[in-house]
């Protein structure tokens, strides 16, 4: 069975909302985006082993939890890259890579035109991919990481079909997690999500 988290907290809730209104103009509509991919960020780290430090606090010595694993985000181009910001400001020094996958519009299967990524031997791997539609980005994304089994995979999504978060947990024998704000019902005949929230990258850099 998957491993999938549905992200239903109220303030998450709220953003998504935002989201999926036709109103909403771009500059809301990025705001969020970064404010919803903090919250997904948090239920991403959730449940992931920690490791406890010392800090000087100037009045005493805390105790402090940190990750115990370096965290990389990986946005898919260019959608992603709406998300990026507010896994940041849950992870601060996260380490960041990029794929870039463009979606042929008569197969809508991706292929591949950028690739950067850094070690992620030992890492925790955030792969950002808004619209998991017919899953077909995420999992091309996700074997082309070729990530090493002692890394965690999670896709960072806010809307999948039951469909895509099949194909993605078929896309990496060692396993992948997903978390996504809403599971919607399925696709229109030019496979975008119903009810969905449109073209994630168009509305994100308003080029709708």
């Amino acid at each position: 069975m998957p491993d999938v988290t549905v992200v239903d907290h109220p303030a998450a809730a709220l953003q998504l909302a935002r989201l999926r209104d036709q109103r909403t103009p771009p500059d809301a509509f990025r705001a969020a985006a970064r404010r919803l991919g903090m919250h997904l960020a948090t239920a991403a780290l959730e449940g992931l082993p920690t490791r406890t430090v010392e800090i000087e606090t100037g009045l005493g010595t805390a105790q402090a939890v940190l990750p115990d694993r370096p965290v990389v985000a990986i946005p898919v181009l260019r959608a992603g890259l709406g998300l990026l910001d507010g896994v940041a400001d849950a992870v601060p020094d996260l380490r960041v890579g990029m794929i870039g996958l463009a979606r042929d519009e008569e197969t809508h299967e991706p292929t591949q035109y950028y690739r950067n990524l850094p070690d992620l031997t030992g890492t925790h791997v955030l792969l950002l991919e808004p619209m998991l539609a017919t899953g077909g980005s995420a999992a091309t994304a996700v074997a082309q990481l070729q990530a090493p089994e002692d890394a965690v995979v999670t896709v960072v999504s806010v809307v999948a079909t039951e469909g895509a978060i099949s194909r993605i947990d078929a896309a990496r024998p060692a396993g992948v997690r997903i978390v996504v704000a809403a599971v919607d019902p399925g696709l229109d005949d030019n496979a975008f999500i119903v009810p969905g929230l449109g073209d994630f990258g168009d509305r994100l850099f308003g080029t709708t």
